[in-house]
């Protein structure tokens, strides 16, 4: 296991961690918990792929308080960085929640390097009212964190989520720095896709699981994998009788080993 550094294009430093060896492989957590959340599952699958685990921007170690760099673009931007950085032409991406979406900005900004894509958990494309309150609703957890702590911002809100949301945030919580957490709910105001129908352009193979929660719902996965050209639902759901990190990789990893396998990748 290697820790390396690198320097996003607006010169933002950012964190990873890399495991095993084979085709790139990156994995990107999921809002809120950092890279950590993600070992057990690059564990099942470090014996075939090199596994790349970021921070990213906002997370962990990967420290950035301006919420103006805080955009879809820049966090697409920052997987390619993290490409160039290793010397890779090409890879993989995997990703829950807010790793899949920036796992789908990234396919349709550059298809050349994404080869494939796994999302654990598809975050809601909204249409206009239903982005005005997810912006309220980030600014909200940010107003908290800002007053009163991290802790403090999650707690009225993981009762929403599977039990493992609220395992993988605490952990990560003496790990995160309260005012990029902040900088980072400012991803509320920008807008990952309008439409569902807008992935209909993204022409790599996509393996899709399905969430349970309003955040992530089922429905959407099923007509996200019907819209991707190449797309495909996975069986698996990403629900309640999930409890840890451990529990994740047992359920998904054999999923993605065959995808990968499918795929050539």
């Amino acid at each position: 296991m290697a820790e390396i550094s690198y320097r996003a294009a607006d010169g933002c430093a950012l964190y990873a961690t890399v495991v095993g060896a084979g085709p790139a492989l990156v994995l990107l957590h999921a809002g809120g918990p950092d890279r950590r959340s993600m070992l057990p599952l690059a564990g099942r699958l470090a014996d075939r792929s090199t596994v790349v685990l970021p921070d990213l921007r906002g997370y962990g170690r990967s420290v950035c308080r301006d919420p103006a760099r805080h955009t879809w673009a820049r966090y697409a931007s920052d997987v390619v960085d993290l490409m160039d950085h290793l010397g890779l032409s090409g890879a993989v991406l995997a990703g829950a929640g807010l790793g899949s979406t920036i796992s789908l900005r990234a396919a349709a900004a550059c298809p050349e390097r994404v080869r494939a894509a796994a999302l654990i958990g598809v975050e809601d494309i909204e249409d206009d009212a239903a982005k005005e309150a997810e912006t309220r609703y980030l600014d909200e957890f940010a107003a908290r964190v800002a007053a009163d702590g991290i802790e403090a911002g999650w707690e009225p809100l993981l009762d929403a989520f599977p039990p493992l949301v609220g395992v993988m945030v605490r952990d990560a919580i003496p790990r995160s720095d309260p005012a990029s957490i902040v900088a980072a709910a400012a991803i509320g105001r920008d807008r990952s896709f309008r439409s569902v129908g807008e992935l209909a352009t993204i022409g790599a193979p996509v393996l899709v699981f399905p969430g349970t929660d309003p955040r992530h719902p089922t429905a959407l996965a099923e007509e996200v994998a019907r819209t991707l050209p190449r797309g495909r639902l996975a069986s698996v759901p990403i629900g309640g009788t999930l409890h840890t990190a451990e529990d994740l990789a047992d359920a998904v990893a054999p999923a993605v080993r065959a995808f990968l396998d499918s795929t050539g990748n």
